[in-house]
């Protein structure tokens, strides 16, 4: 079992206030589409929201995900992934997935599980991108958790998995998926919305 926690408690910042993860691509929110695409992986998904009263959390009532009402939501990335890591059941690694990403697949997911070496220690699986770009999603051995303890700000798990005493193993994606464009994604929302709109 590899728990996939989807990171999906940030304020929005740069839409201007409008919750990009609420929009809609063919009808289906982003979140959900993200969340549901996890789930097709067959192993546990978990979401961090910033908490039951947002509507993040009633798009997600009935999906198979287990959402984590996470304190910190407001100083970066770095509070919810602090706060979910520390709540995801026993394992022997867990993947972390940034819930702003639309073109990432359910096979893209499946490629980066299925290259963990099993039992390993000390391991950062990454995906990377055709320019040698490093991005998400990523995959962390559990011996690992420890250090998400101390996160904070907007840097995320940057400085754990770019530790050069890592056993860092690359994965390669198509199209630049694996990496967090919020421009690309915010484009791609609003066409889709318009697209509905028409």
């Amino acid at each position: 079992m590899i728990p996939i926690l989807i990171i999906a408690a940030g304020t929005s910042r740069r839409m201007g206030g409008e919750d990009q993860l609420m929009l809609k691509i063919d009808g289906v929110p982003l979140i959900v589409r993200t969340c549901r695409r996890a789930a097709a992986t067959g192993h546990p998904v978990f979401a961090a929201i910033p908490g039951p009263w947002h509507p993040r959390y009633e798009a997600l009532r009935d999906e198979p995900v287990t959402c984590f009402d996470v304190p910190g939501h407001k100083e970066g990335i770095g509070g919810p992934m602090r706060g979910a890591v520390r709540r995801l059941p026993p394992c022997e690694a867990f993947m972390i997935v940034l819930a702003d990403m639309p073109d990432l697949e359910t096979a893209d997911l499946q490629k980066v599980t299925t290259t963990f070496p099993h039992q390993a220690k000390n391991t950062v699986v990454r995906a990377f991108t055709d320019r040698d770009d490093p991005g998400h999603p990523i995959l962390v051995s559990s011996d690992l958790r420890p250090e998400f303890s101390e996160l904070s700000g907007d840097d995320g798990a940057n400085l754990i998995v770019s530790n050069p005493n890592l056993n860092l193993i690359r994965v390669q994606l198509s199209k630049d998926r694996e990496i967090h464009k919020v421009i690309r994604a915010s484009r791609l929302l609003q066409n889709a919305q318009c697209r509905g709109a028409a």
